[in-house]
């Protein structure tokens, strides 16, 4: 059983002395990172391979050398990278530094509420703005914003898991979360979206212009091995990843991009932006999934100006949280909500339009 969350682990060795002293057993204070139990099922597999597996933000280079320092432990003994763990054993890792804390305190920040009752409230999140604590961002996030809104309530603990946020939405994603500000709001709104129940709707800016109206995309997604930052799509019946679907389509043709509407059927990591990747259709502006080269166009001067002036109107990736509808954990009543899109996306794709306009001639269908 997994005891911490891994998001702000950092395998890293805090200095050169500190790897030396830990090759030659002669280690301070060791803080508790991460615990893992081996399950009973498991065969036995590399210690490193292992723990890439559970640490979801570290490769498997930083892990060996974690192991190198004497950092990686099995049954409280350090071990070696190529020790094979075995049903039962209990596998930790112990770092030279205490953890990181992350108690979730109020802050003054700006909240867009866009409905609010005794039981839950929904935002609209601008982008830029960090959902949730972890990978170095330990304050300034939309659950800090949300603990000083409702600092004034007693029962609401922003530390208390049972209560808080049910979904989140990427860094740089604008639009739509529901907060549950009691534990019977959150048990009926997690089991909504776990039972696909839910409605959510994104607005997408991808490059190319779609050779269908409509369509779905079908691929498990799991974490890409040559990057652990990105997810990949893998086949259904690969047994990698998570099952997931998206149903998209056509709301606008732009030239040489498309303004798309994409259903989810499940909520994975990244899972617009890696499925529309995997078609060959990565959103505009998106950095980690190619969307920031110029995929499609012409090969002229002023087009590429155009387009690197699109990158800089809107810097991120192109997607919006548009819609999001459930039903209400205490009256049972259907609730709709509509978003609209940003200043920064309304404008790229207005810049398109008139391209688009300009340039009736565009027929890169692809």
């Amino acid at each position: 059983m997994t005891h911490y969350d891994t998001d702000d682990l950092d395998l890293g060795c805090a200095t050169g002395a500190a790897c030396a002293d830990a090759a030659d057993g002669e280690q301070g204070l060791l803080y508790e990172h991460f615990r893992v139990e081996v399950d009973r099922g498991q065969a036995p597999v590399r210690v490193d391979k292992f723990l890439f597996e559970k640490l979801q933000h570290s490769s498997r280079n930083r892990i060996q050398k974690a192991a190198e320092a004497g950092f990686v432990h099995v049954g409280g003994r350090p071990v070696k990278s190529n020790y094979k763990v075995r049903p039962g054993e209990v596998v930790t890792l112990m770092l030279d530094r205490p953890r990181y804390d992350t108690t979730i305190e109020p802050e003054d920040i700006p909240l867009d509420v866009v409905y609010e009752d005794d039981d839950l409230m929904v935002v609209n999140k601008p982008a830029g703005l960090v959902v949730h604590p972890g990978c170095g961002n330990f304050s300034g996030t939309l659950v800090n914003a949300v603990a000083w809104h409702l600092r004034g309530l007693p029962s609401y603990d922003p530390n208390d898991p049972e209560v808080g946020l049910v979904h989140r939405i990427d860094k740089d994603t604008s639009g739509l979360l529901v907060v549950a500000k009691t534990p019977e709001a959150k048990t009926s709104l997690g089991a909504q979206f776990y039972n696909k129940t839910t409605h959510r709707s994104y607005n997408a800016l991808v490059w190319g212009n779609m050779a269908a109206d409509s369509g779905t995309i079908v691929g498990n997604i799991a974490r890409d091995p040559r990057d652990r930052l990105r997810m990949a799509v893998f086949a259904p019946e690969s047994g990698v990843g998570k099952a997931a679907v998206t149903h998209w389509r056509v709301m606008e043709r732009l030239g040489y991009v498309t303004l798309v509407e994409c259903i989810l059927e499940t909520g994975r990591t990244h899972q617009i932006r890696a499925h529309m990747r995997h078609i060959g259709h990565p959103l505009f502006g998106d950095e980690r999934y190619g969307g920031c080269e110029i995929l499609r166009g012409e090969r002229t001067g002023s087009y590429r100006q155009f387009v690197l002036n699109g990158f800089r109107l809107c810097p991120r990736q192109a997607l919006h949280a548009r819609t999001l509808g459930f039903v209400h954990p205490r009256t049972g009543r259907q609730m709709d909500f509509t978003s609209s899109l940003p200043a920064d996306m309304e404008q790229l794709i207005e810049r398109w339009r008139r391209y688009a306009n300009a340039n009736k001639d565009i027929t890169n269908i692809d």
